[in-house]
């Protein structure tokens, strides 16, 4: 079986100690990441300052821009610090403090933790579950007052400094945009980031809220919107609807509702992406192993090779690359259980999406005829990136999609479409003369070669100076 010369899948990976080196990004940016993830719970602003333009000069001398996402806290729960760990005993009764301050005059002797969040004994209830660090410690509340929650351990456990709480079913009201995040933004807009990854979207005002405040600010970036608890789940729909990108964020997810229900919403976030044309990335523990080992777990290479089925837009690392030992390997086992499976796809050629709006038919008639074509490629041209997003909605299995633009912003956000290979062409002009260019710049670089065919998707100026959009076929000389 030929290998396709392409990959479809685009891959993020986050930035940390193991990759911040200039050496180890133009390694990653030759292994063929797409987008660099900047993770903002734990970056500091100086750093971050730092690592965007250090992206951009390792970009500029590899040869090839890759975008940067930068993913922001959003609203968070955690316990304060202890001196000592305390190891829980299943049965114990323990207290979350809301106000330390307050003494609770009480003769018993119960262990308790300082919590960062006030008012989290409004919105909690009795009978509810509370789970700590990442789900490995699980509580029943038993009663609460204006000071405590207090609970009875279920699964017991060591607790530590700084956990993350989780508290699934409960609706917590806190603000999706908080000041740290306003913060951060404001250094990512000025070093002209090109996503940001709003954590913890529970609707679609989170995103509208944030879109308003990058306008405010004069910046373009993308929002990509994570979802990660069950208020997120029960408005899906209206959420992709509103968002650039959505992430399917199965770390908090997987703590927030059943665990048999992940796949369930997996499936079904892609779904809905692919039914309106969003770009759609699933992220969290896709080789979670390789953080201290060489090789993959054969659950882990399947889990990949699913969201590659899915036709997902992309699969993202996380502590892989910014802690692990193999991050360049992580990348590569990526790409080619990705390279393996677009080569399945290509062999199983099933009918694309099915759009209502007459332009997305047009660029359903071009896909179907790239399709079918030996040695073929679709062409198109776009300023916004909006041609090729829509071309790559009706996901191709066989021609690649090359975007050729004008703005280099454009071929950042395309990092993160499925199926496009973005390039740049300067300063658009006579459409005849563009396309000559856009293909002496193709042949260059050795993408295309003479014979193959190009589905080239544009558009001419009739006689009376109306714009329409055209299919056209040409061989190439």
């Amino acid at each position: 079986m030929k290998p396709l010369p392409f990959r479809r899948t685009k891959i993020i990976a986050t930035l940390g100690p193991a990759t911040e080196s200039e050496e180890m990004l133009a390694k990653l940016i030759r292994a063929g990441v797409d987008v660099m993830r900047l993770n903002m719970a734990h970056a500091k602003h100086d750093w971050t300052r730092m690592i965007i333009q250090r992206i951009r000069a390792v970009s500029k001398d590899v040869g090839r821009e890759v975008a940067i996402m930068m993913d922001i806290k959003g609203p968070e729960i955690r316990t304060g610090d202890l001196e000592v760990p305390i190891e829980l005993q299943a049965g114990e009764i323990f207290d979350f403090t809301v106000k330390p301050e307050v003494d609770r005059d009480r003769g018993e002797e119960i262990r308790s933790v300082d919590v960062n969040y006030r008012n989290l004994v409004n919105d909690i209830r009795i009978g509810d579950t509370v789970l700590v660090d990442s789900g490995l410690i699980r509580l029943e509340v038993l009663e609460k007052n204006d000071a405590h929650i207090r609970c009875r351990v279920l699964t017991p456990g060591q607790l530590t400094s700084r956990r993350h709480i989780n508290l699934p079913g409960v609706h917590v009201n806190l603000p999706s945009f908080t000041e740290k995040d306003r913060g951060d933004t404001l250094v990512g807009i000025a070093e002209g980031i090109d996503f940001v990854a709003l954590s913890f979207v529970r609707e679609a005002t989170d995103i509208v809220n944030l879109r308003g405040f990058l306008k405010e600010h004069g910046s373009r970036a993308r929002i990509v919107a994570k979802i990660e608890d069950q208020s997120a789940i029960n408005n899906l729909d209206e959420i992709i609807r509103a968002t650039d990108v959505l992430m399917i964020a199965r770390g908090d997810l997987g703590i927030e509702i059943p665990l048999e229900e992940l796949p369930v919403v997996q499936r079904r976030a892609v779904r809905i992406c692919l039914s309106i044309g969003r770009p759609v990335i699933v992220a969290t523990h896709m080789l979670e192993s390789m953080i201290g080992q060489p090789m993959p777990t054969r659950a882990e290479i399947t889990d990949v090779a699913n969201a590659v089925f899915e036709s997902a837009d992309c699969v993202m690392l996380s502590g892989e690359t910014t802690v692990g030992r193999y991050p360049l390997d992580c990348v590569r086992v990526l790409d080619t259980i990705s390279r393996r499976i677009e080569n399945e796809l290509a062999n199983e050629y099933g009918e694309p999406s099915v759009f209502l709006a007459e332009r997305m038919k047009i660029l359903r008639s071009a896909v179907l005829m790239a399709d079918e074509l030996p040695n073929s490629s679709i062409l198109c041209f776009t300023r916004r990136g909006i041609t090729a997003a829509g071309l790559a909605a009706h996901r191709p299995v066989r021609a690649p999609i090359l975007g050729i633009t004008d703005s280099v912003e454009t071929l950042r956000h395309l990092r993160m479409v499925r199926s496009v290979e973005p390039y740049l062409l300067a300063a658009f002009g006579d459409p005849e003369k563009t396309i000559t260019r856009a293909v002496e710049l193709l042949l260059g670089q050795g993408r295309i070669k003479s014979g193959d065919k190009l589905v080239i998707i544009s558009d001419i100026m009739t006689a009376s100076n109306q714009r329409v959009d055209s299919i056209q076929l040409r061989t190439v000389a």
